[in-house]
């Protein structure tokens, strides 16, 4: 604690994040951004914001111009005025690969990898415009599918190139001339970057799977490879392979830390250097004497758990200083390479949202920043904003004195709340009575069971808009108490949070955030296209080294019950009219089959309980759960954390003989509301406590920002009749649960999160909750294309086109019309201005929207 104190005492007032920042909005504030975290952004030096993820740099050998690589394809950038020069989308609209890019020796010609099969290139003619010739394809995949090309590095004389094949499990050997691969290297799990040693003989490559199964270990798949795993279903290895490119072989693997992903190589070759995205460490190896690698860990203080990560790397150009790119500090770390002993950090810099690329050119330093300023880019021909328009950022900063760099070291501990995440290791007290959100970890707490239960893709306008208590909007409510009456019972019943957000975009990131509280490298960087894997439980290589929050609570001694969190589901019969049917009448006949990629959580999974299958209702999962409940009753002993996934409101879309939008989100608000008053008429009633978000808020629209969703927190011990404005997130959740069971805090991310202290009250009131009954029928289906009127006929067509097998994967953009037009009807507008991540609702807070955010208009 007096560390904190201390540390605290020294920040002045650039600690805005300490108390204030809790109460603040999303958004633009206090000369920066307050991005979905609850971490400050002001980046040092230059930036210029753009609509893309920026996910790697490389600067023309001549240092005339640079070039980014976003999740679409090229950025080109004039470094002397830091202006963007031109955009150069990839041909045939594919995204781009999560790392690779590089330019050719006279500057002509830039080399980028896509999410597929090719390395996209481009070149200038004499009259210096740029555009791409027919590229090089790539063979797929042994394991089917793309090859996913990754980091590419070019030979000294430009005629040829080593390409990283990451689902390929390979290094490819390019002719540039021919345009064509001639080889391939294999080594090990997903390639990431490579190098070549000023010799040509040599090169080095970060495996950032790790290394090749062997017989007896345990493993999972990721993108079809066996992969090296721990019991918590994480994979466990990392590695760098060293390359002979005479025998084209991979002729020695050196273990480093988790991920290693970014590389860089001293001049002389004589030293390598990893950036291990999962560990938080810089790997140095010696490249004469590879077993004595130095491993450094690159977090703004030694105490902090793990969450920095660190996943790109660059050297000055003398060789004296390795600039490391810390995603989860948003900042750069600056490593003194001077001294024989391993490298010291001097300081950080701080950067926008999550910089995932770093080069220099020895007085400045260039940094791709993922997430930038978050999602505030309006779409051509389009008014508003929404949660999938990123807007990442490009910064150039002047290489500091030691005097800036000190300077900015310190709004670095600040605006990514060091001192609120050191605060979190206090030590319990002895003897401390019970209270509902103990002080400290490992403090009694009134409650002794948690339920957690996650949705899918609801924004708070689009529930709770018309609640007049509450920053709503109600032009933008479309499920409001006649579709969701249980959701606003227990919000007005309870506490109304207006101030809630999700920290992710999508089901991709949004359940790794629910069950995390974090995310790793791979799902910041993978959004030119989830080739590798879009994962839902499903792949040990997109897991946070921490593990998840059911990880933590039996390791503390806690019991655990799943219910179809990261679960897919099988039923037989398969349609929703026919299982509808089935459950109504009461036979209960209907038979499923789970598929859950992590072995640890299948354990804890309830075997009878569906997890995502859209034609499976709601009110049946609720039963199934519910038969569990009462025997636990009967029985007298029920788990310590219970987590629950009930899907439906996610919606089908108008697709025909599926349920309307407003049944399927009535459905699941019935089943909510029977899970509460339940478990509220309970003997466990009085101990528990019972939090319900969304997964993520894509499908839907918010006055404030995309961002922005539903949170209902359940108790004896909750606040009646209250609305609560504080900042909080998912992560909030995480680490609430966190406290009010005893354990520690996963990582920097969750426990930077503020906890939910607003929401409970120490006088407990055990009055039980009354679900209410459905306005809407449950079974009420969307009629066929040739019933519809023909607007609605458009998007029944454009409901089917959509992907269902698997949470989110359909057009955002379609589906929020699809929605809108569902409820509203033909005539009433889209209102695509007030779409998405950062809407008109930011002038009521007194807030305003970056200059260059685009224009808006009414629709």
């Amino acid at each position: 604690m007096l560390r904190y104190l201390i540390l605290c005492a020294t920040l002045g007032q650039s600690l805005l994040c300490l108390h204030a920042q809790d109460s603040l909005p999303v958004g633009p504030t206090g000369g920066g951004h307050l991005v979905p975290t609850g971490q400050l952004i002001r980046p040092a030096g230059k930036t210029v914001a753009y609509p893309g993820r920026p996910v790697d740099l490389a600067l023309a050998p001549d240092g005339s111009f640079l070039v980014a690589k976003d999740h679409r394809g090229l950025v080109f950038v004039d470094p002397a005025p830091w202006e963007i020069q031109r955009e150069l989308p990839f041909p045939g609209g594919g995204g781009a690969s999560l790392h690779g890019l590089a330019i050719s020796p006279d500057n002509k010609t830039v080399y980028a990898t896509n999410s597929g099969n090719k390395v996209q290139i481009a070149r200038q003619d004499d009259a210096g415009k740029w555009a791409y010739d027919p590229g090089i394809t790539l063979p797929a995949a042994k394991v089917g599918g793309p090859p996913y090309p990754t980091g590419i590095t070019l030979f000294a004389d430009g005629a040829r190139a080593l390409v990283c094949l990451s689902r390929s499990n390979s290094v490819g050997v390019l002719d540039l001339t021919a345009g064509k691969l001639i080889s391939e290297i294999p080594v090990g799990v997903a390639p990431y970057a490579v190098v070549i040693t000023p010799d040509q003989k040599t090169a080095y490559v970060s495996n950032w799977g790790g290394r090749m199964a062997k017989a007896g270990d345990l493993t999972a798949l990721s993108a079809g490879t066996p992969t090296v795993i721990d019991e918590r279903g994480i994979a466990k290895t990392g590695t760098v392979g060293k390359l002979d490119l005479g025998k084209n072989e991979m002729v020695a693997e050196y273990a480093v830390g988790l991920h290693p992903a970014g590389l860089a190589l001293s001049a002389d070759g004589g030293t390598l250097y990893v950036a291990n995205a999962n560990s938080d460490t810089v790997s140095m190896i010696p490249t004469a004497a590879p077993e004595k690698i130095q491993t450094v860990i690159v977090r703004p203080d030694p105490n902090l758990p793990f969450g920095s990560l660190t996943n790109a790397l660059c050297l000055s150009p003398d060789g004296k200083t390795l600039f490391a790119a810390n995603g989860g500090n948003n900042a750069v770390a600056v490593l003194d390479l001077t001294k024989d002993q391993e490298p010291k950090i001097t300081g950080f810099i701080p950067t926008g949202w999550f910089p995932g690329g770093v080069i220099t050119n020895g007085r400045e330093l260039f940094i791709a920043n993922v997430k930038g300023e978050g999602s505030r880019t309006a779409q051509p021909n389009r008014t508003g904003f929404n949660s999938h328009q990123h807007r990442g950022s490009l910064t150039q900063v002047t290489i500091p004195t030691a005097e800036e760099l000190a300077a900015y070291t310190k709004q670095v501990l600040a605006d990514s709340r060091v001192p609120q995440v050191l605060a979190q290791a206090e030590k319990a007290q002895a003897d401390v009575p019970p209270v509902p959100l103990p002080a400290r970890a490992g403090e009694p707490s009134h409650f002794e069971h948690v339920v957690y239960i996650i949705k899918e893709n609801r924004t708070y306008d689009q529930v709770f808009g018309k609640l007049k208590q509450g920053n709503g909007m109600p032009e933008l409510c479309i499920y409001g108490p006649d579709v969701t009456p249980n959701h606003h019972a227990l919000a007005e019943e309870f506490v109304l949070l207006d101030n809630f957000y999700c920290n992710g975009v999508l089901s991709a990131d949004g359940h790794s955030w629910a069950t995390e509280g974090i995310v790793t490298d791979h799902l910041e960087k993978a959004f030119g296209g989830f080739n590798r894997s879009y994962t839902f439980g499903d792949d040990p290589l997109t897991y946070s080294s921490a593990g998840f929050l059911w990880d933590n609570a039996l390791l503390h001694g806690k019991t655990f019950r799943n219910y179809g969190e990261l679960v897919y589901t099988e039923a037989q019969p398969g349609g929703f009219k026919q299982i509808w049917e089935d459950f109504d009448s009461g036979a209960n006949t209907l038979k499923i089959t789970n598929k859950c990629g992590i072995e640890n959580l299948v354990k804890y999974t309830a075997p009878d309980y569906p997890g995502w299958n859209m034609n499976i209702p709601d009110v049946l999962r609720a039963e199934r759960f519910l038969t569990e409940f009462r025997a636990a009753e009967k029985s007298g002993e029920w788990h310590n954390l219970v987590i629950m996934h009930l899907p439906q409101d996610h919606a089908s879309g108008l697709t025909p003989g599926m349920p309307t939008p407003q049944a399927h989100v009535a459905d699941n608000d019935l089943a909510l509301g029977r899970i509460v008053e339940a478990i509220s008429n309970s003997k466990f009633w009085p101990k528990t406590c019972i939090f319900v978000i969304e997964d993520d808020p894509q499908d839907g629209w918010d006055h404030v920002d995309g961002h922005r969703s539903i949170c209902l927190v359940i108790s004896p011990y909750t606040k009646r009749k209250a609305v609560v404005s504080n900042f909080y997130n998912q992560s909030s959740v995480v680490h609430t649960i966190e406290r009010i069971l005893g354990l520690p805090h996963l990582n920097q991310l969750d426990g930077l999160a503020p906890l939910m202290r607003e929401c409970f009250t120490e006088q407990a009131d055990v009055t039980p909750f009354t679900a209410r009954p459905a306005q809407i029928k449950l079974n009420q289906l969307t009629l066929q294309k040739n019933q519809l009127p023909a607007k609605l006929r458009e998007l029944a067509e454009l409901s089917e086109r959509q992907d269902l097998t698997l949470p989110d994967r359909i057009d955002d953009d379609a589906m929020n019309r699809i929605l809108w037009h569902a409820v509203k009807g033909e005539d009433i507008p889209y209102p695509a201005a007030w779409a998405g991540a950062h809407g008109r609702g930011l002038a009521g807070l007194k807030l305003q929207l970056s200059p260059t955010a685009g224009e808006e208009d009414d629709d």
